[in-house]
């Protein structure tokens, strides 16, 4: 666990180093540019919540704001209209796995209305339905964070639910901005929208330390 954390730590490092270099390259301050993408991530939250307004599309536009995310971080051209075609072309087999995520919600629901009505096991029933919709979500997120055009959704989150239970501590990163995604729509609403694209940059995060183990 040590060895795990330095060698993390090592990376974030030299990727740090790495930002700052290009970033004086470019004639910017390692703080401008850290800050600039602060800010891209911000207005991709608020992009992937337009999105997600048809319900069933949050996979997708989670998708296309981990792609926009990704250029970026590699400095890459790309802004709203890229984000539209990526979207389109993720939400053609992303609303079934939206689809799939509502199901799943609605069986958890279920779940918790059984333990608030004392059906004998309810409790049981309800804690492993809920840490299976928590596992769901990170999925889903892990997924959508190495989305490319042409992947298909069903081989995505089925290496994606296997990296979630190999890789427990990503795992547990993406709870905790879920947790804040959750604090904040619960205090103050809008907040939770630009957090989404924190959440977004978390999983490309996650997704790239976890290649490098």
């Amino acid at each position: 666990m040590v060895r795990a954390s330095a060698k993390t730590s090592t990376e974030a490092k030299a990727e740090a180093e790495a930002e700052a270099e290009n970033s004086t390259a470019r004639g910017e301050s390692p703080l401008a540019a850290r800050f600039a993408l602060f800010a891209e991530c911000l207005l991709t939250g608020v992009w992937i919540a337009l999105a997600s307004l048809p319900i069933v599309t949050y996979p997708a536009a989670f998708a296309a704001g981990a792609r926009h995310l990704r250029r970026s971080i590699a400095h890459e051209g790309g802004g709203w209209r890229e984000f539209v075609a990526d979207f389109r072309t993720a939400v053609r087999g992303g609303w079934l796995a939206g689809l799939l995520g509502w199901a799943a919600a609605a069986a958890v629901w279920v779940d918790v209305q059984a333990v608030r009505a004392g059906i004998p096991g309810g409790p049981l029933v309800g804690a492993v339905g809920v840490f299976a919709l928590i596992g769901l979500a990170v999925a889903g997120l892990r997924a959508a964070a190495v989305w490319r055009p042409g992947t298909s959704w069903r081989v995505l989150l089925a290496d994606a639910g296997r990296r979630t239970v190999l890789d427990p501590a990503g795992s547990f990163l993406l709870v905790g901005g879920l947790a804040v995604v959750a604090g904040s729509a619960w205090f103050v609403a809008p907040l939770a929208v630009p957090v989404l694209g924190a959440v977004a940059a978390a999983a490309i995060a996650v997704e790239e330390r976890y290649q490098r183990r």
